[in-house]
């Protein structure tokens, strides 16, 4: 605990904390329902050790007195105390570890479902909501700030009850024993308390110097392992180890100024609690002189005085605990509270592959004074080929977005099979387009694990007929493990022609009305590229296929050709009507592809 509250607040908790920041919080709160009744018995057993633990001064107090032959009603043996105070730590053990187990089981299981819900909900939300967030920002709200309430839900929580809890019975037993030695010891408070601010805020201030630095350092260490090849071409370590170097220098110049406040503020609290100690112990001496309390209750006065001390101490962990709490709570509701694309599930849809583009418009929310469609018309037939040639930036990408759904249509329409596409249920609706991407990501998983992604539950007869169909078989079972070969993270353990395939074979399960290739040849060798184009050919038979081309001798054999230039339907035809016309844009791209 105390470690944790020596982290640099993030800026965005650091704000005071309010009714509507506490709002947040509760709001997380709400995934502790289903269990309730293990959190009220740990609850329970929190304040009954608490309130064990308070008695355990009071009863030192009364054996001391014993000890110095002072009665005591009730309690008048060393030994009968002695079995009291063992009591108290046994019971008091018993509650603490049920507490402790009791919370581990709430926190865990709670955490786990808010784990599950931020990331089902992150699976459903838009492409929309992905353009203006980093991947490690959203993993890091499944795992940064899921870890901070963890800490609030299991340690937080419960040492706030327990400082809570001991301040009031503290405060309260020893204004009984003796008001004046309680009235003196408070005094002392104020300026400890405002001596503890000035440090803690100068403290906050350099370690939160300390972690910016480190984040620059951190960035040259990225930059420079992320570019290692560009480093070693031009022969750079030694400038990469220097820059390095210095940005190391500047992190402990700044570390060291912050370790001289820390030990300052060390000392400072050494200092204030042994002298508060000292000054609380000789006024207690001169009460006991006078007779005005026992030396049992000096004892008693001083642990009770020991406790409510550390308690006062955890409220500013406490409250640091919170903010960061609140913080994450903010940012998970963040998410939480999106509208996302889940529909109900809906019947069994086949879809035949007519698709037609009406005066569509359309600029990216990112970018929305700038027009990628502009009025773009044309009409596929179900069945037929057809590429999308232009150059970067004139929509082809833009085109298979919208027929995808990955962004809301703003203008125009957009049917298949006659309706608007966005008439059908989402999840119906692209089960019925298969995509086949330049750049192939496979999962971490099997061949058989990726294959089967495009239709989950396939048997293992239906995955090996579509390796089969997509050229892919021949390679798998020359592994040792067959289908069951673990490709690696993306798919690194097999060739870019390996991968291509294993993507096809995944289309070619889903068994697509639509099929969408992004150019599945352009970077593969000659050799790869002959058995992917075939079992491309296999793979289009009888669906409607767009295919974004970048190299135009691969699109020789579609049914038509669109060029399309600044958003818009320029040019339309066969390979062989486009390329024999005088100065078009499609004959003027091969020209300069076959140069």
């Amino acid at each position: 605990m105390a470690k944790k509250s020596r982290e640099a607040l993030r800026e965005e908790d650091k704000r005071p904390i309010t009714k509507n920041t506490l709002k947040k919080l509760v709001g997380i709160f709400r995934f502790l329902a289903p269990y309730k009744f293990t959190f009220i018995i740990g609850l329970i057993c929190l304040m009954l050790s608490s309130i064990m633990l308070m008695a355990f001064p009071f009863f030192a107090g009364k054996l001391l007195d014993v000890a110095s032959g002072k009665e005591v009603p009730y309690f008048n043996s060393i030994n009968t105390i002695a079995l009291v105070l063992l009591g108290i730590l046994v019971v008091q053990s018993i509650f603490s570890f049920t507490r402790v187990y009791t919370f581990a089981i709430v926190s865990e299981k709670s955490l786990a479902d808010v784990r599950n819900t931020i990331y089902k909900k992150i699976i459903w939300l838009p492409i929309t909501f992905f353009d203006n967030r980093r991947v490690g920002e959203l993993t890091s709200r499944i795992t940064s700030d899921v870890a901070i309430l963890q800490d609030t839900f299991t340690t937080t929580f419960a040492e706030l009850i327990r400082q809570v809890l001991t301040l009031t019975i503290g405060i309260g037993v020893i204004f009984y024993f003796a008001p004046k030695l309680t009235v003196f010891m408070l005094l002392t408070f104020p300026a400890i308390i405002l001596l503890a601010l000035f440090f803690g805020k100068a403290i906050r201030n350099f370690s939160r110097q300390v972690q910016d630095k480190l984040a620059e350092a951190n960035v040259i260490v990225e930059e420079s392992l992320q570019a290692i090849t560009v480093v070693k071409a031009f022969t750079n370590e030694w400038f990469e180890i220097e820059r390095y170097k210095k940005a190391l220098n500047s992190v402990v110049d700044v570390a060291l100024r912050s370790a001289r406040y820390r030990g300052l503020f060390i000392s400072f609290v050494i200092f204030a609690l042994f002298g508060g100690i000292v000054a609380v112990v000789w006024y207690g001496a001169t009460l006991v002189q006078s007779g005005e309390i026992t030396i049992g209750d000096l004892l008693s006065f001083v642990l009770y005085t020991t406790f409510i001390g550390g308690s006062i101490a955890g409220l500013g962990d406490i409250y640091a605990q919170i903010q960061r709490s609140i913080g994450a709570s903010e940012r998970i509701l963040e998410i939480i509270d999106q509208t996302d694309e889940q529909e109900p599930v809906a019947s069994t849809l086949k879809l035949h592959g007519d698709i037609d583009f009406r005066n569509v418009n359309f600029a990216y929310p990112s970018r929305p004074d700038y027009q990628v469609l502009r009025g773009l018309d044309f009409s596929i037939k179900a069945g037929e080929k057809v590429a999308l040639v232009g150059q970067s930036g004139s929509g082809k990408s833009t085109i298979i977005n919208l027929l995808m759904r990955f962004y809301p249509l703003q203008q125009g329409s957009i049917n298949v099979d006659g309706l608007a596409h966005v008439s059908y249920n989402l999840t119906s609706y692209r089960s019925n387009v298969g995509i086949v991407p330049q750049e192939v990501i496979l999962f971490g998983g099997t061949i058989q694990e990726n294959i089967a992604y495009g239709k989950p539950g396939a048997s293992e007869a239906q995955i090996i007929q579509a390796a089969r169909k997509a050229n892919a078989y021949e390679f798998i079972e020359r592994f040792p493990d067959g289908l069951n070969t673990m490709v690696g993270e993306r798919g690194v353990k097999l060739s870019g022609g390996q991968r291509q395939r294993i993507a096809i074979a995944r289309a070619i399960l889903r068994d697509p009305s639509i099929l969408i290739l992004d150019e599945a040849t352009s970077s593969l060798d000659a050799e790869s590229e002959v058995l992917v184009q075939e079992a491309l050919e296999k793979l289009m038979e009888g669906r409607t296929t767009l295919i974004i081309a970048h190299r135009l001798s691969t699109i020789r054999k579609v049914d038509r050709i669109f060029v399309i230039r600044d958003g818009q339907l320029a040019e339309t035809g066969s390979h062989t009507e486009l390329s024999q016309q005088q100065n078009g844009i499609y004959s003027n791209l091969l020209k300069l592809q076959l140069q």
